[in-house]
C-alpha cells in the first residue's frame, strides 16, 4: 500500500499542484481518479464528507482536502515521508 493516496482528476488545478508536488517529494503514492471511476469519487466523498478535491489520505487514515502547498509539505515532513 501507498504511504498516500490521493483522489483528484486531471483538469482540476489543485490536484495537479499537489501531484506536482508529491511528485518531487519521491515518496510512494497512489492516484484515484474521480473521473475514472464513481466508486473513487464516493470513497473521496466518505472521507472527507464533501465533493471537493484533491484529497489526500495518509496511511493512517488522517486526510487533507484542498491543502495548500506548505500545508501538505507540513503534513509530509511531520508523517517522516520527507525530510
Amino acid at each position: 500500500m501507498a504511504e498516500v493516496t490521493m483522489y483528484g482528476a486531471d483538469w482540476c488545478g489543485d490536484c495537479r499542484r499537489s501531484k506536482a508536488l508529491l511528485n518531487a517529494t519521491g515518496i510512494d503514492f497512489e492516484v484515484k481518479d474521480v473521473d475514472e471511476s464513481a466508486e473513487f469519487t464516493e470513497e473521496a466523498r466518505a472521507i472527507s464528507g464533501r465533493t471537493n478535491i484533491p484529497v489526500i489520505v495518509f496511511a493512517d487514515g488522517k486526510h487533507l482536502v484542498e491543502p495548500s502547498d506548505p500545508e501538505l509539505h507540513a503534513e509530509l515532513k511531520l508523517r517522516g515521508l520527507i525530510s
